[in-house]
């Protein structure tokens, strides 16, 4: 395939995932939990049959009497609670971003980011649903690019530094002080304004992978690093 078509291809790729795929963050986090409890069903079933199968086997042996029957039952209503107790969708630490593979980081990040919904204003919200809906998109793009590549250095430094630092910055700060003025900046208008910074850098990165001009991935680094240390001290003060 000639660079010209390969680039076709991408951009179709592009559009076609934003109009099939572009569901919020909030909806394929639930698909997710969804999908985690149909395992956990699953999982259920099949140490109930197990319970049955071993009951049977054992009657076969020796009668196993009201006694057995009541064991067996037990062994099921413990083996069920144990499964519906266990944790569905497994949770991401933050430090883990960093550890995480370049072709996973993107859904890992998103998973990160579902997780801090509760704790961040409405418009924060809104933002953090377009930059999953572009996390989406970004992920099989990532499939084709070395780790060393300066522009996969530059998105593992924006997902798994940047945008972790301006969310646990803005988190750490008393839930009474975040929309309050302090040293010229209000905390809340501080942190959406980063998110929409991030949301336009993803976008911008994977409009560039897309078209292949992998330079360009780096240009706006300084001014990204500005804008998330000034979070994270923020978040120290």
């Amino acid at each position: 395939m000639s660079r010209s078509d390969r680039v076709l291809a991408d951009a179709e790729a592009v559009l076609r995932r934003h109009s099939e795929r572009g569901r919020s963050l909030s909806a394929r986090a639930r698909q997710r939990r969804n999908a985690a409890l149909m395992r956990k069903v699953k999982y259920a079933f099949w140490a109930v049959i197990a319970v049955l199968v071993g009951s049977a086997v054992a009657g076969f042996v020796a009668p196993i009497g009201t006694t057995g029957v009541m064991i067996a039952l037990g062994v099921m209503l413990a083996a069920v609670l144990l499964i519906a107790a266990l944790p569905g969708e497994r949770r991401v630490r933050t430090e883990a971003l960093a550890e995480t593979p370049l072709t996973a980081l993107p859904i890992q990040t998103e998973i990160w980011l579902e997780n801090q919904r509760k704790a961040l204003p409405a418009p924060a919200v809104t933002l953090v649903d377009s930059i999953g809906v572009k996390l989406e998109t970004l992920s099989p793009q990532l499939e084709r690019l070395g780790d060393q590549e300066p522009a996969a250095q530059e998105i593992r430094k924006l997902l798994a530094d940047h945008l972790p630092e301006l969310v646990t910055g803005y988190r750490s700060i008393p839930e009474p002080l975040r929309r309050e003025e302090r040293n010229g900046r209000v905390p809340e208008k501080q942190l959406i304004e980063g998110l929409g910074v991030i949301d336009a850098e993803i976008a911008r990165m994977s409009e560039n992978l897309a078209s292949g001009d992998l330079d360009k991935l780096a240009v706006q680094n300084r001014f990204l690093e500005l804008k998330y240390q000034e979070a994270k001290e923020l978040g120290q003060e």
